[in-house]
């Protein structure tokens, strides 16, 4: 899942950036309101975490203007303002929750896993390949029945996957989905964690459910 971070408090930014990543998800930022409207307006991103006080474009009038267009991407705004008043204008532009600086990364996180279930209608279905079965929810992988201990960045890449079974995804889209839009494509890293992926979902099986297409990409 991609998340956008819209905050000018450069060391926050970086503080949240590194906590969202080591959890899995890809990580853009924007440090002012203009760039972040221009980001959320030509990516696709899973959730916004937007500042209320943002240079050249505050945080409302980007929220107004995000939701003014239909888009309906969940948007978790920051404030250091306490004043319930400002917390009710973020809700009535269009914001999905607030919350309050200074915070704690936990707190972050259960506010980003609950809109992230809300946006997904609290009960998306548990993804199914043959005997392979992905929860993107739990954060969970089985196969067979067993359970399937998977690093952060490696079941994401097998949740791309499954959402694109039968078609040939190539190396690139991964690395859009998995990590941000400043990672380097040309290098190996997708192939280095492709390897690993594929010994924990293949190698103990007679079916093989990760296969390489040749100088294209990976399929399931």
């Amino acid at each position: 899942m991609r998340i956008l971070i819209v905050e000018d408090e450069h060391r926050l930014s970086n503080v949240v950036k590194k906590g969202l990543v080591e959890e899995g998800f890809a990580v853009d930022q924007a440090f002012d309101g203009e760039e972040g409207l221009y980001l959320a307006e030509s990516e696709s991103y899973d959730l916004i975490i937007l500042d209320l006080m943002l240079p050249k474009i505050d945080g409302l009038k980007v929220c107004r203007e995000l939701r003014s267009k239909k888009i309906k991407t969940p948007i978790l705004m920051l404030t250091a303002k306490t004043r319930l008043e400002d917390k009710v204008k973020g809700l009535e532009v269009g914001a999905d929750d607030y919350l309050a600086k200074p915070f704690a990364f936990a707190e972050l996180k259960a506010r980003i896993q609950a809109l992230l279930r809300r946006s997904h209608n609290e009960a998306e279905p548990v993804l199914k390949i043959d005997d392979l079965e992905v929860d993107p929810l739990k954060h969970t992988v089985k196969r067979a029945g067993a359970s399937i201990t998977l690093t952060p960045k490696e079941f994401a890449i097998l949740e791309f996957l499954v959402r694109h079974k039968d078609e040939v995804v190539t190396r690139t889209q991964i690395t859009e989905h998995v990590w941000d839009y400043n990672f380097d494509a040309l290098s190996n890293v997708v192939d280095v964690f492709i390897a690993t992926l594929r010994k924990k979902i293949n190698d103990s099986f007679k079916k093989k459910l990760i296969n390489t297409i040749h100088g294209v990409g990976y399929k399931v």
